[in-house]
Order: structure tokens, then C-alpha cells, then sequence
């Protein structure tokens, strides 16, 4: 059985306050991206073993730290006598980027293994299992635009299409730590939602929607920036840096009939009719 992880952008991200656990109350829009990696399972001989090897762009060290092999042992210990599988993931999207790509293969994983090995676990309860492996986890069973809070596994279905607009996908291969990402943060709980802001047509997100993150990850990697910049200079409506960086995308009108870039060619790049 073979499925598709796709991506996603977050639309704005605001950090609303800092919890007495040590976490931040956050707000973001999830939208799904229809670019892929791919993710084969098998069912083999045997109960309780999972094989797992990956080609692709490169993927977490040992097996045993990637997330689709967690996933596996979550269900183990729902389901004890579970059957062996033998697990391929071909890595299409970048890591540490804030696409999700992590995310959505993990959260693929327990659905793949849900329906081959006939589990039966409804939508809600495979999401339960998947907030173990990541706030943003969940998303991705749904995979629809949310409306996304507390640590960002808060997630409510939003009546929000972008069906026709163009996207263009731009990371340099940067990895920022998390560490550096929340450095210059500071948050503010006293401004409108982004529930409410991203009602607002697309041609005024540019002046209401952000990225909180970007007040951080900017000033230490000004080249961001500088894309960010290039986006709007070849005619985005909106763009912004996705989760805590570093890939950065441009939304454009739905009448261009394409998206050029000239991009160095180490840079992963997508331009997509969403």
C-alpha cells in the first residue's frame, strides 16, 4: 500500500503567551500543500517487528528516532499482537523547514497501518496517537485548513480556499533550532485572532497577517528577508516564512499564468496552482 505525506504552510502564526509548563499558547492557520513524499508499507511475517529504510533527501540518523517508526510503537502498544510490517519512505520535502513534512509522514503512518492492517480506529483516536509524536501532527489526518491553537494541536476545521491562486515553495536548505527561532519573541495575547484576520481577503494579508517568528529568525538570517522581499517584488500577494522557519512561499494572483524563479539550484523550490 503506498500513500502520499503532503506539506503545509502556516498562514500567519502569532504566539499569544507564555504557559506556566514552559510552553507557548499559539495561534496559526494550517493550509494542506500538495507536494509529496511517499510512504509504502507492507505487512510481513511475523508480529511485533518493524523494518524501516528511507531514500530521498536524508532522514533522521537511525530508524529508531524517525517518526513513522514511533508511529508503529504507538500502535504496538494499543495493539500488542500487531502484525510486522516493512516500511519505505522516499523524502521528497526538506526537513526542518516548517512544512511539516516529519508531521505528515508520521500522522500517514498510523493511517496507512490503520486501514492495511484493518485496526479500525476512527479518525479521532488515530489523531489522539498522533499528538504524542508532534503539536502538529493531527493536522494532517484532517488535512484541511485549520484554525490551530494552544501548542497547535487545538485544531478547527476553517471555511478557507485558496483554490486557484498560484504558490511558490522556496527553501534554502537553512535549518534554524527551535532555540533560535523563540529568541526575540515576544508575546502579545492583546490583538485580533487570526481566526478573524484570515477572513480578510487574501489581498490584505500582507498588512494584517505575520509570522511572529520572523521578528527572531530575520535579523540572524537576513537572506530570508531577502526572499521574503523577492517574493512580494515578483508580485505575491502574500508571502511569509512557514512555522519556525526556514522555508519561506509566496502566494500569487490567480490570473499569472506562471511563477519563474531563478532560484540557485541547491534551493528546493515548488511553484504550484493550489
Amino acid at each position: 500500500m503506498i500513500v502520499f505525506p503532503n506539506c503545509k504552510i502556516n498562514l500567519g502564526l502569532q504566539v499569544r503567551r507564555r504557559r506556566a509548563d514552559g510552553y507557548h499558547d499559539l495561534e496559526t492557520i494550517f493550509y494542506p500543500v500538495p507536494v509529496y513524499d511517499m510512504l509504502e508499507g507492507i505487512q510481513v511475517a511475523g508480529k511485533g517487528h518493524i523494518t524501516f529504510t528511507a531514500s530521498g533527501r536524508a532522514v533522521t540518523a537511525t530508524p529508531q528516532q524517525n517518526l513513522c517508526f514511533k508511529a508503529y510503537g504507538l500502535l504496538q502498544g494499543r495493539f500488542p499482537d500487531l502484525p510486522s510490517v516493512a516500511l519505505h519512505l522516499h523524502k521528497v520535502l526538506p526537513s526542518g523547514a516548517g512544512l511539516g513534512g516529519g508531521s505528515a509522514d508520521a500522522a500517514f503512518t498510523l493511517m496507512l497501518l490503520n486501514e492495511k492492517l484493518g485496526l479500525g480506529l476512527s479518525t479521532d483516536e488515530l489523531a489522539a496517537l498522533a499528538l504524542q509524536l508532534g503539536s502538529d501532527c493531527p493536522f494532517f489526518l484532517y488535512n484541511r485548513p485549520g484554525f490551530a491553537s494552544g501548542r497547535g494541536e487545538r485544531i478547527e476545521a476553517l471555511a478557507l480556499d485558496l483554490s486557484g491562486y498560484w504558490l511558490q515553495l522556496v527553501h534554502t536548505g537553512l535549518h534554524i533550532p527551535t532555540s533560535a527561532a523563540f529568541s526575540r519573541v515576544r508575546p502579545d495575547d492583546d490583538r485580533p485572532s487570526l481566526r478573524t484576520l484570515a477572513t480578510l481577503p487574501v489581498a490584505q494579508w500582507r498588512d494584517t497577517l505575520h509570522n511572529d517568528f520572523e521578528d527572531s529568525v530575520f535579523p540572524q538570517y537576513p537572506e530570508l528577508a531577502e526572499l521574503k522581499q523577492d517574493l512580494y517584488d515578483r508580485g505575491a500577494c502574500y508571502a511569509a516564512m512557514t512555522g519556525s522557519g526556514s522555508a519561506v512561499f509566496g502566494i500569487f494572483p490567480k490570473e499569472h499564468t506562471e511563477i519563474a524563479s531563478s532560484y540557485p539550484p541547491d534551493y528546493f523550490v515548488r511553484s504550484i496552482r493550489l
